[in-house]
């Protein structure tokens, strides 16, 4: 069994009665949970029951950047008050009713992009992706949480190469916000993304994100080349 199929029985053990089940999956930024997140979803598709899974992102219920701006917290954006909790509390406490708003955000703009919002109906499994599950399984209307987890090192790596990728793609993209740093070279543009990783993602990891790695339900951790090295499921006793 592969670890991702491990994962994905540990949900099917977490199913009731009634849908949908409920499932988070967060870690720092740039730790690869929107690929864990859609690996977790074809596995679960793959049942013999052939159940009906979407994927949301926290990151729908960032508040957009023009209230940021006004809050003076547009450069803490990831940390636990740039997220609008009782939303994101709503809408998946109304999923379990019926259909349910979903808003959405591009990292190309870097804010809120109403265009991709979701109406979605209530599935057999619901994944739900992102910073802001810190406060827990419970807290959040959630059943389940999976913390992918890895050394700060690696992260760090994984984060700055992602931000080169969205600058290269902004070469394109006149709209992108990473296009104001198409007039730095890749050097100057990765010192960028140092400043910050050491400025806002890493304290908001070593503050914040990390909470939940001691609550999870399941502890993902995974090496320098993104592989995973172990799944520990916690013991439901102990939950």
């Amino acid at each position: 069994m592969t670890d991702v199929a491990h994962i994905a029985e540990f949900v099917r053990s977490r199913r009731g009665a009634s849908a949908p089940l409920i499932v988070g999956v967060t870690g720092a930024v740039a730790a690869g949970k929107s690929t864990l997140a859609a690996e977790l979803k074809a596995a679960i598709e793959a049942w013999a029951e052939r159940p009906i899974v979407e994927i949301v992102a926290t990151d729908g219920f960032l508040f957009p950047n023009a209230v940021l701006e006004a809050q003076g917290l547009l450069n803490r954006k990831g940390f636990p008050e740039t997220y609008d909790v009782e939303g994101m509390r709503a809408a998946l406490s109304a999923i379990r009713q019926g259909p349910a708003d979903f808003p959405a955000y591009s990292h190309a703009l870097y804010d809120i992009d109403p265009a991709l919002a979701r109406r979605i109906d209530p599935p057999d499994v619901l994944i739900v992706e992102g910073l802001g599950l810190h406060l827990g399984a419970a807290a959040l209307g959630l059943d389940a949480l999976i913390y992918l987890d890895a050394d700060e090192a690696h992260i760090e790596a994984w984060f700055e190469a992602r931000f080169i990728e969205f600058w290269r793609a902004a070469e394109a993209d006149p709209g992108s916000f990473y296009a104001r740093f198409r007039s730095l070279s890749e050097a100057q543009t990765r010192d960028v993304a140092g400043q910050v990783w050491r400025a806002i993602n890493l304290p908001n990891l070593r503050e914040h994100i990390v909470k939940a790695r001691d609550i999870a339900d399941v502890l993902v951790s995974k090496g320098a080349d993104h592989a995973i090295l172990v799944v520990a499921v916690r013991d439901a006793a102990q939950a």
